[in-house]
């Protein structure tokens, strides 16, 4: 064989063994892929695959989420006749979906008696006169809003027979409930992935709130892993008072996690206090008070507990309410 053979059968030998070469790290690369493509429960995943918007991420954490006043009559109630009771969560779904739960204040009954105040004056006494359409226990349910607070100063607009009619269609829509100030049962426990999470009330517009508010948290306390007080209380539109501030310590002292604030309408400040976390006032959620800048402008608190610790902490979320009746995420 002369030399241009030989040169080309040696050309030929180092091709081969490229091409040989390249075929197993092509061959182990692709093995690796799907290996890592497979999930703790062994099924195929998308190798770049990771969790949705608005799922519940599987990491053994619990994750809740708290919301401040809603208010689903006057102008609110005309959007939703217009455009369906679910659009006014459109902006924050993402948010209540990677959630466990998601705890607010209903700020008022849920009724089949007409609404008074839409259309009235601003300022008149059938302004402030609320009543919600049954379909919003329906809208809670589907939201994934629940257990909502009832301790506050709205909810007996419709007396007696209003609050009677909100346990029924919340019964029957399955959201649970706590604070309801007509009952001795007032707390609702959620138990997530065998962590049990209490919620209790305080109701700064009824008679004795604060001597059932201990009551309750005691209660709560002897079963419970985690007691978060959720109150109605302060001054509309106003910074927070010194009574508030006060009464906010006792309740963690006598053994709440964290209190969530609700009712001046503004968020307010937030603290730390013997372990405990103390948020005095979420501000709206949903509600139609466009007149101000800081009415305009809530806030959701995201809550994560570490069930094996038993640590946990908060992530604010600023949402922002829109004139079409709607609250969606702020984005500065």
């Amino acid at each position: 064989m002369g030399f241009r053979g030989r040169k080309r059968m040696w050309m030929a030998t180092v091709a081969i063994t490229i091409a040989a070469v390249a075929a197993v790290i092509i061959f182990f690369s692709l093995s690796c892929r799907v290996n890592l493509s497979k999930n703790v429960h062994g099924t195929d995943i998308p190798a770049s695959a990771e969790p949705s918007a608005g799922i519940v991420a599987d990491t053994g954490e619990i994750r809740l989420l708290f919301g401040g006043d809603m208010m689903f009559d006057r102008w609110i109630r005309e959007k939703a006749m217009k455009k369906g009771n679910a659009f006014v969560f459109d902006g924050v779904r993402d948010e209540i979906r990677g959630h466990d739960a998601t705890i607010a204040n209903l700020e008022g009954p849920i009724t089949d008696m007409g609404s008074k105040s839409i259309g009235s004056e601003i300022g008149s006494r059938d302004n402030y006169l609320f009543t919600f359409d049954p379909g919003w226990a329906k809208t809670l349910a589907e939201e994934g809003i629940g257990p909502v607070n009832l301790g506050n100063n709205h909810i007996l607009n419709q007396e007696d027979d209003g609050i009677s009619q909100t346990r029924k269609y919340l019964d029957t829509a399955g959201v649970s409930y706590f604070g309801d100030p007509t009952s001795d049962n007032r707390i609702s426990i959620l138990e997530i992935r065998g962590t049990r999470i209490s919620f209790v009330n305080y109701d700064e517009f009824v008679p004795g709130g604060e001597e059932k508010a201990m009551t309750d948290i005691r209660q709560a306390r002897a079963s419970a892993d985690f007691v978060i007080l959720y109150a109605h209380w302060g001054s509309e539109y106003l910074p927070v008072r010194d009574d508030v501030r006060s009464l906010a310590y006792r309740f963690i002292d006598a053994g709440c996690d964290a209190v969530i604030g609700s009712h001046p309408h503004i968020v307010q400040e937030k603290e730390s206090y013997r372990g405990g976390t103390i948020y005095y006032s979420l501000g709206n959620f949903i509600f139609d008070q466009y007149f101000r800048e800081d009415t305009r402008k809530g806030l959701l608190i995201s809550m994560t507990i570490d069930p094996v610790t038993r640590g946990f902490s908060f992530r604010d979320i600023p949402i922002v309410l829109k004139v079409d009746g709607s609250t969606a995420v702020y984005v500065r």
